[in-house]
Order: C-alpha cells, then sequence, then structure tokens
C-alpha cells in the first residue's frame, strides 16, 4: 500500500510537473488530485525538492526502458534505431499534449536557480546522449555513417537539437519541429 501511495504521488506529479512546472506545483493540489493525506506526503518525501528529484528519477526509468527497447532491437540498423527511440518519444509527446519533455521543462525553468536540479538534469541528458553514442559507434562500424565519426559528439548534438524541437513543440502544441528535425538530422548524419 505505501509504495502504491509513493508510486500514486510520483505518477501524478509527473504529469502535474510537465503541465505546471515546478514553481506553479502546490503539493496541496497533488495530494487533492491523488486524495493522499498531507502527511503520506512527508512520509515519503523530504521535501518538495526531493519529490521532484524522485519524478525525475521515475521519469529516467520510462526513457531507460525506450531506449532498452528501442537500441537494443537488433533486427533494425543502428541509426533506425536511433531515430525509432526518437519517434516513440514524439508519440508519447502526443499523448500528454505535446507538452515536450519533462527534463528540458524543469532544466530551463529551474536550472538558472537550483544547482541541484541543474547537475540533476544535465546528468540525465549525458547519461541519454552516452547510449545513444553508443548505437551510433555500431552505425560507424557497420558503415552506416562515415568512419572517424564522433559518435559521443553526434548524440549530445541530436540530444540537444531534440530538447530545442521539443520546446518549439510545446510552444506551437505541434509536432512539426521534432519530424522535421529528425529528418534533417538522419538525412544529412547519413551523407
Amino acid at each position: 500500500m505505501a509504495s502504491d501511495t509513493k508510486e500514486q504521488l510520483l505518477e501524478r506529479g509527473q504529469a502535474m510537473l510537465l503541465r505546471q512546472g515546478y514553481h506553479d506545483l502546490g503539493i496541496a493540489a497533488l495530494l487533492e488530485a491523488t486524495e493522499i493525506p498531507k502527511g503520506s506526503f512527508y512520509h515519503h518525501f523530504g521535501s518538495k525538492e526531493d519529490f521532484a528529484l524522485q519524478v525525475i528519477d521515475r521519469y529516467m526509468e520510462e526513457v531507460h526502458a525506450g531506449l532498452d527497447h528501442c537500441l537494443g532491437d537488433a533486427s533494425l540498423a543502428p541509426l533506425k534505431r536511433v531515430r525509432r527511440f526518437f519517434e516513440l518519444s514524439m508519440a508519447k509527446y502526443r499523448t500528454e499534449g505535446y507538452l515536450g519533455c519533462l527534463l528540458g521543462g524543469l532544466g530551463q525553468e529551474l536550472s538558472g536557480v537550483s544547482e541541484v536540479f541543474r547537475r540533476k538534469v544535465e546528468q540525465c541528458f549525458t547519461e541519454i546522449a552516452r547510449r545513444i553514442a553508443g548505437c551510433l559507434v555500431e552505425a560507424v562500424r557497420a558503415g552506416d555513417l562515415p568512419k572517424g565519426t564522433d559518435a559521443q559528439k553526434m548524440a549530445e548534438l541530436l540530444v540537444n537539437c531534440w530538447e530545442g524541437a521539443a520546446l518549439r513543440t510545446r510552444l506551437r502544441r505541434d509536432p512539426a519541429a521534432l519530424r522535421e528535425m529528425l529528418d534533417f538530422y538522419f538525412r544529412t548524419a547519413a551523407s
């Protein structure tokens, strides 16, 4: 029961943080939305900051599951695996109303005011890029990318471009920026 309560708070909180951001997320509103008493919140989380950091951890579990699913699919060529991860991310964004990436939103909101969040979000982006770079190394070995390609830099560029396009998608509530970015990146990468 206790872990169900915590999971319910994290799940609802993740959706609320994506929609409202950190500063506009009220603990009272979260508790009202989940019908969970205040004491239960503080049983699982030491503070609002602790809660949000655990939401990020939960979000990263989803990201890693998506990376495992896509990058581990040996039936696809490496570049197709990487693109598939981002296409599935775009589909998830659609179900959330094109609000973009939780990491990007929190990073933009909090990186200038909280060193803890700045480091946490940067660590998450670094880990995503590292995992993608591994698949890009396979693409170089397969001859799908030119020899001498710096897979880590290409992965970091991809994550950076994705986050910028995710912001534009959030602003416009339209996925065109994400599709155009993926098309441009993968067309350019293979040439």
